[in-house]
Protein backbone atom coordinates (compact mmCIF):
# COMPACT_ATOMS: atom_id res chain seq x y z
CA UNK A 1 0.00 0.00 0.00
CA UNK A 2 1.43 3.58 -1.05
CA UNK A 3 2.10 6.17 1.90
CA UNK A 4 -1.17 7.79 3.10
CA UNK A 5 -1.16 12.07 2.33
CA UNK A 6 -0.13 12.85 5.52
CA UNK A 7 2.87 10.65 5.49
CA UNK A 8 3.54 12.03 2.21
CA UNK A 9 3.80 15.08 3.25
CA UNK A 10 6.21 14.60 5.99
CA UNK A 11 8.73 12.92 3.20
CA UNK A 12 8.45 15.91 1.60
CA UNK A 13 9.04 18.31 4.52
CA UNK A 14 12.47 15.58 5.99
CA UNK A 15 13.67 15.92 2.10
CA UNK A 16 13.56 19.70 2.18
CA UNK A 17 15.11 19.82 4.96
CA UNK A 18 17.70 17.23 4.45
CA UNK A 19 18.80 19.67 1.15
CA UNK A 20 18.87 22.69 4.05
CA UNK A 21 21.09 20.93 6.04
CA UNK A 22 23.75 19.76 3.18
CA UNK A 23 24.10 23.61 2.52
CA UNK A 24 25.86 23.51 6.03
CA UNK A 25 28.88 21.38 5.09
CA UNK A 26 29.09 24.09 1.94
CA UNK A 27 29.59 27.46 3.23
CA UNK A 28 33.47 28.14 2.79
CA UNK A 29 35.31 31.39 2.55
CA UNK A 30 33.51 31.93 -0.83
CA UNK A 31 30.53 32.63 1.63
CA UNK A 32 32.90 34.68 3.71
CA UNK A 33 34.38 36.81 0.23
CA UNK A 34 30.71 37.31 -1.43
CA UNK A 35 29.77 39.03 2.53
CA UNK A 36 33.03 41.18 2.37
CA UNK A 37 32.46 42.37 -1.27
CA UNK A 38 28.77 42.83 -0.57
CA UNK A 39 29.80 45.23 3.03
CA UNK A 40 32.59 47.01 0.47
CA UNK A 41 30.03 47.86 -2.17
CA UNK A 42 28.67 51.33 -2.94
CA UNK A 43 26.19 50.37 -5.69
CA UNK A 44 23.45 47.71 -4.97
CA UNK A 45 22.77 43.83 -5.37
CA UNK A 46 21.20 43.52 -8.32
CA UNK A 47 19.38 39.55 -8.30
CA UNK A 48 18.62 37.64 -11.63
CA UNK A 49 16.87 34.53 -12.28
CA UNK A 50 14.39 32.82 -14.41
CA UNK A 51 11.65 30.77 -13.50
CA UNK A 52 11.14 29.61 -9.76
CA UNK A 53 14.82 30.60 -9.79
CA UNK A 54 13.70 34.12 -10.46
CA UNK A 55 10.51 33.85 -7.82
CA UNK A 56 13.34 33.28 -4.77
CA UNK A 57 15.51 36.18 -6.23
CA UNK A 58 12.43 38.24 -5.28
CA UNK A 59 12.26 37.68 -1.76
CA UNK A 60 15.90 37.34 -1.31
CA UNK A 61 15.51 41.23 -2.73
CA UNK A 62 12.90 41.96 -0.56
CA UNK A 63 14.53 40.91 2.38
CA UNK A 64 18.00 42.41 2.06
CA UNK A 65 16.05 45.78 1.25
CA UNK A 66 14.07 45.58 4.14
CA UNK A 67 17.73 44.44 5.97
CA UNK A 68 19.45 47.72 4.97
CA UNK A 69 21.40 46.18 2.26
CA UNK A 70 19.77 48.01 -1.03
CA UNK A 71 18.88 45.77 -3.74
CA UNK A 72 16.81 45.66 -7.09
CA UNK A 73 15.63 42.54 -8.84
CA UNK A 74 16.71 42.46 -12.75
CA UNK A 75 15.20 40.38 -15.03
CA UNK A 76 17.62 38.72 -17.56
CA UNK A 77 15.37 39.14 -20.89
CA UNK A 78 14.07 42.79 -19.53
CA UNK A 79 18.01 43.39 -19.45
CA UNK A 80 18.79 42.03 -22.31
CA UNK A 81 16.00 44.46 -23.94
CA UNK A 82 17.17 47.75 -22.46
CA UNK A 83 16.75 47.03 -18.58
CA UNK A 84 20.76 46.60 -18.90
CA UNK A 85 20.99 50.25 -18.32
CA UNK A 86 19.98 50.33 -14.33
CA UNK A 87 23.35 48.54 -13.68
CA UNK A 88 26.20 50.64 -12.93
CA UNK A 89 30.11 49.63 -11.94
CA UNK A 90 29.23 49.96 -8.65
CA UNK A 91 26.81 47.24 -8.45
CA UNK A 92 27.39 43.16 -7.54
CA UNK A 93 25.08 41.20 -9.89
CA UNK A 94 24.08 38.07 -8.09
CA UNK A 95 22.85 35.43 -10.45
CA UNK A 96 20.44 32.23 -9.52
CA UNK A 97 20.32 28.99 -11.44
CA UNK A 98 20.52 25.51 -10.20
CA UNK A 99 21.36 24.07 -13.48
CA UNK A 100 24.18 27.32 -13.69
CA UNK A 101 22.94 26.45 -17.84
CA UNK A 102 19.80 28.37 -17.58
CA UNK A 103 20.56 30.32 -21.16
CA UNK A 104 18.42 34.07 -20.80
CA UNK A 105 21.02 34.45 -17.32
CA UNK A 106 24.56 33.08 -18.85
CA UNK A 107 23.69 35.21 -21.99
CA UNK A 108 23.37 38.57 -19.75
CA UNK A 109 26.46 37.83 -17.92
CA UNK A 110 28.81 38.91 -20.04
CA UNK A 111 27.09 42.10 -20.58
CA UNK A 112 27.23 42.31 -16.69
CA UNK A 113 30.73 41.81 -16.64
CA UNK A 114 31.28 44.67 -18.92
CA UNK A 115 29.17 46.94 -17.23
CA UNK A 116 32.02 46.61 -14.17
CA UNK A 117 29.96 44.40 -11.79
CA UNK A 118 31.09 41.73 -10.03
CA UNK A 119 29.20 38.31 -10.56
CA UNK A 120 28.25 36.08 -7.53
CA UNK A 121 26.72 32.78 -8.84
CA UNK A 122 24.25 30.68 -6.76
CA UNK A 123 23.85 27.40 -8.57
CA UNK A 124 23.51 23.35 -7.88
CA UNK A 125 26.22 23.15 -10.42
CA UNK A 126 29.77 24.34 -9.75
CA UNK A 127 30.94 22.99 -12.94
CA UNK A 128 28.24 25.09 -14.63
CA UNK A 129 28.59 27.97 -17.06
CA UNK A 130 27.86 29.99 -14.94
CA UNK A 131 30.12 29.39 -12.26
CA UNK A 132 33.16 29.01 -14.94
CA UNK A 133 32.26 32.90 -15.33
CA UNK A 134 31.33 33.72 -11.98
CA UNK A 135 33.35 35.88 -9.46
CA UNK A 136 32.53 33.98 -6.83
CA UNK A 137 30.26 30.49 -6.56
CA UNK A 138 27.93 29.84 -3.61
CA UNK A 139 27.35 26.19 -4.37
CA UNK A 140 23.61 25.34 -3.21
CA UNK A 141 23.29 21.67 -4.74
CA UNK A 142 20.54 19.45 -2.91
CA UNK A 143 20.89 15.53 -3.41
CA UNK A 144 17.43 15.05 -5.29
CA UNK A 145 14.45 17.44 -5.16
CA UNK A 146 10.93 16.90 -2.90
CA UNK A 147 9.40 15.84 -6.31
CA UNK A 148 8.60 12.15 -6.69
CA UNK A 149 9.55 12.76 -10.81
CA UNK A 150 12.33 15.17 -9.85
CA UNK A 151 11.00 17.37 -11.99
CA UNK A 152 9.69 20.63 -10.39
CA UNK A 153 12.27 22.62 -8.27
CA UNK A 154 11.24 21.57 -4.66
CA UNK A 155 14.08 21.23 -2.51
CA UNK A 156 16.53 23.04 -4.37
CA UNK A 157 14.54 26.22 -4.66
CA UNK A 158 14.32 26.02 -0.53
CA UNK A 159 18.08 25.64 -0.42
CA UNK A 160 18.70 28.94 -2.76
CA UNK A 161 15.56 30.55 -0.52
CA UNK A 162 17.61 29.17 2.61
CA UNK A 163 21.32 30.33 1.44
CA UNK A 164 19.86 34.08 0.47
CA UNK A 165 18.62 34.34 4.16
CA UNK A 166 21.63 33.49 5.56
CA UNK A 167 23.33 35.84 3.67
CA UNK A 168 20.65 38.57 4.65
CA UNK A 169 21.03 37.73 8.62
CA UNK A 170 25.39 37.64 8.31
CA UNK A 171 24.84 41.11 6.78
CA UNK A 172 22.56 42.19 9.25
CA UNK A 173 25.56 41.02 12.00
CA UNK A 174 28.08 42.91 9.90
CA UNK A 175 25.96 46.02 9.61
CA UNK A 176 25.14 46.44 12.95
CA UNK A 177 21.31 46.56 11.88
CA UNK A 178 19.49 47.18 15.10
CA UNK A 179 15.29 46.66 15.64
CA UNK A 180 15.16 50.40 14.88
CA UNK A 181 16.70 50.18 11.51
CA UNK A 182 14.53 47.96 10.99
CA UNK A 183 11.35 50.05 11.85
CA UNK A 184 12.70 52.71 9.86
CA UNK A 185 12.70 50.54 6.99
CA UNK A 186 9.08 49.33 7.76
CA UNK A 187 7.02 52.45 7.85
CA UNK A 188 3.99 50.25 7.62
CA UNK A 189 1.97 53.12 8.63
CA UNK A 190 3.57 55.66 6.66
CA UNK A 191 3.37 52.76 3.59
CA UNK A 192 -0.23 52.74 3.96
CA UNK A 193 -0.80 56.47 4.37
CA UNK A 194 1.42 56.76 0.89
CA UNK A 195 -0.88 54.36 -1.17
CA UNK A 196 -4.05 55.57 0.36
CA UNK A 197 -3.08 59.28 -0.43
CA UNK A 198 -3.65 60.66 -3.52
CA UNK A 199 -1.16 61.43 -6.02
CA UNK A 200 -1.24 65.32 -5.77
CA UNK A 201 0.52 64.63 -2.50
CA UNK A 202 3.83 62.86 -3.17
CA UNK A 203 3.88 64.00 -7.13
CA UNK A 204 7.27 66.43 -7.97
CA UNK A 205 5.57 69.75 -9.44
CA UNK A 206 7.22 72.34 -10.81
CA UNK A 207 10.98 73.03 -11.86
CA UNK A 208 11.40 69.59 -9.82
CA UNK A 209 9.76 67.81 -13.46
CA UNK A 210 12.03 67.04 -15.97
CA UNK A 211 9.98 68.75 -19.30
CA UNK A 212 10.69 70.01 -23.18
CA UNK A 213 8.80 71.00 -26.24
CA UNK A 214 8.33 68.69 -29.13
CA UNK A 215 10.81 70.69 -31.19
CA UNK A 216 14.08 70.80 -28.64
CA UNK A 217 16.89 69.63 -30.03
CA UNK A 218 18.05 66.14 -28.42
CA UNK A 219 21.30 67.69 -27.00
CA UNK A 220 19.36 69.73 -24.73
CA UNK A 221 16.41 66.87 -24.20
CA UNK A 222 19.37 64.31 -23.06
CA UNK A 223 20.63 67.63 -20.48
CA UNK A 224 17.19 67.81 -19.04
CA UNK A 225 17.39 64.49 -18.18
CA UNK A 226 20.12 64.91 -16.47
CA UNK A 227 19.14 67.80 -14.54
CA UNK A 228 17.01 65.51 -12.15
CA UNK A 229 18.85 62.27 -12.55
CA UNK A 230 15.50 61.06 -12.88
CA UNK A 231 16.65 59.16 -15.85
CA UNK A 232 13.96 60.85 -17.76
CA UNK A 233 12.27 64.16 -19.57
CA UNK A 234 8.14 64.73 -20.49
CA UNK A 235 7.76 65.96 -23.76
CA UNK A 236 4.63 68.46 -24.62
CA UNK A 237 3.80 71.05 -26.96
CA UNK A 238 3.79 74.74 -26.68
CA UNK A 239 0.63 74.46 -24.40
CA UNK A 240 2.00 72.04 -21.81
CA UNK A 241 -0.16 69.31 -23.14
CA UNK A 242 1.56 65.82 -22.52
CA UNK A 243 3.11 64.45 -25.67
CA UNK A 244 5.47 61.87 -25.03
CA UNK A 245 8.59 60.74 -22.92
CA UNK A 246 12.14 60.15 -23.39
CA UNK A 247 13.92 57.43 -20.86
CA UNK A 248 17.02 56.51 -20.93
CA UNK A 249 15.68 53.35 -22.64
CA UNK A 250 14.55 55.27 -25.36
CA UNK A 251 17.53 56.74 -25.40
CA UNK A 252 19.70 53.79 -25.49
CA UNK A 253 17.04 52.08 -27.95
CA UNK A 254 17.37 54.61 -30.15
CA UNK A 255 20.86 54.66 -30.69
CA UNK A 256 21.52 51.45 -31.01
CA UNK A 257 19.06 51.28 -34.12
CA UNK A 258 22.19 53.26 -35.72
CA UNK A 259 20.68 56.57 -35.14
CA UNK A 260 22.47 59.86 -33.84
CA UNK A 261 20.80 62.62 -31.86
CA UNK A 262 22.77 65.43 -34.04
CA UNK A 263 19.90 67.70 -35.75
CA UNK A 264 17.01 65.29 -34.18
CA UNK A 265 14.53 66.75 -31.72
CA UNK A 266 12.41 65.43 -28.69
CA UNK A 267 10.01 64.77 -31.12
CA UNK A 268 11.88 62.10 -33.13
CA UNK A 269 13.00 60.30 -30.43
CA UNK A 270 10.27 60.19 -27.60
CA UNK A 271 7.68 57.20 -26.91
CA UNK A 272 4.39 59.03 -27.59
CA UNK A 273 0.98 58.91 -25.82
CA UNK A 274 2.62 57.36 -22.89
CA UNK A 275 1.00 55.72 -19.43
CA UNK A 276 -0.48 58.57 -17.33
CA UNK A 277 -2.59 59.56 -14.09
CA UNK A 278 -4.18 62.42 -12.54
CA UNK A 279 -3.41 63.93 -9.76
CA UNK A 280 -6.44 62.92 -8.25
CA UNK A 281 -5.72 58.92 -8.33
CA UNK A 282 -4.55 57.30 -5.81
CA UNK A 283 -0.88 56.14 -5.05
CA UNK A 284 -1.83 52.75 -5.02
CA UNK A 285 -3.49 52.52 -8.47
CA UNK A 286 -0.02 54.32 -9.88
CA UNK A 287 1.87 51.75 -8.10
CA UNK A 288 0.11 48.98 -9.69
CA UNK A 289 0.50 50.61 -13.36
CA UNK A 290 3.55 50.76 -13.03
CA UNK A 291 3.99 47.23 -12.24
CA UNK A 292 2.13 46.21 -15.08
CA UNK A 293 3.90 47.66 -17.28
CA UNK A 294 7.15 47.40 -15.81
CA UNK A 295 7.71 51.14 -15.46
CA UNK A 296 9.42 53.35 -12.94
CA UNK A 297 7.80 56.90 -13.69
CA UNK A 298 4.25 58.12 -14.66
CA UNK A 299 3.51 61.80 -16.04
CA UNK A 300 0.93 63.64 -13.70
CA UNK A 301 -1.68 65.71 -15.94
CA UNK A 302 -4.81 67.36 -15.46
CA UNK A 303 -8.61 67.05 -18.03
CA UNK A 304 -6.82 68.19 -20.64
CA UNK A 305 -4.14 66.43 -20.81
CA UNK A 306 -1.81 69.03 -19.65
CA UNK A 307 1.65 68.20 -17.48
CA UNK A 308 0.91 68.54 -13.87
CA UNK A 309 3.75 66.95 -12.14
CA UNK A 310 5.51 63.77 -12.93
CA UNK A 311 5.65 60.76 -10.03
CA UNK A 312 8.72 58.12 -9.49
CA UNK A 313 8.77 54.95 -8.13
CA UNK A 314 10.78 56.31 -5.04
CA UNK A 315 8.52 58.73 -3.83
CA UNK A 316 6.03 56.23 -3.45
CA UNK A 317 8.07 53.61 -1.59
CA UNK A 318 10.24 55.97 -0.16
CA UNK A 319 13.75 57.71 -0.81
CA UNK A 320 14.91 59.11 2.18
CA UNK A 321 12.49 60.52 4.55
CA UNK A 322 8.63 60.06 3.77
CA UNK A 323 8.09 63.33 1.81
CA UNK A 324 4.36 64.80 1.36
CA UNK A 325 3.73 68.07 -0.28
CA UNK A 326 3.20 70.68 1.85
CA UNK A 327 3.89 67.95 5.24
Amino acid sequence: MGQTTIEQAKEVLKIEAEGVLELVEKIDEGFSAMVDLIMDCKGRVIVGGIGKSGIVGRKIVATLNSTGTRSMFLHPVEAMHGDLGMVCSDDIFLALSNSGETDELNILVPSIQKAGCKVIAFTGNVNSTLAKYSDIVIDVGVKREACPLGLAPTSSTTALLAIGDALAVVLINKRNFKSSDFKRFHPGGHLGQRLSAKIKDIMLTGDDVPCVLEDTIMTEAIAEMDRLDLGTTLVTDKDGALKGIITDGDLRRFLTRGNGVDRKTAKDVMTPTPKAVTSHSKVSEALNLMEAHLITVLPVVGEKNQVLGILHVHDILGKGEVRFNGH
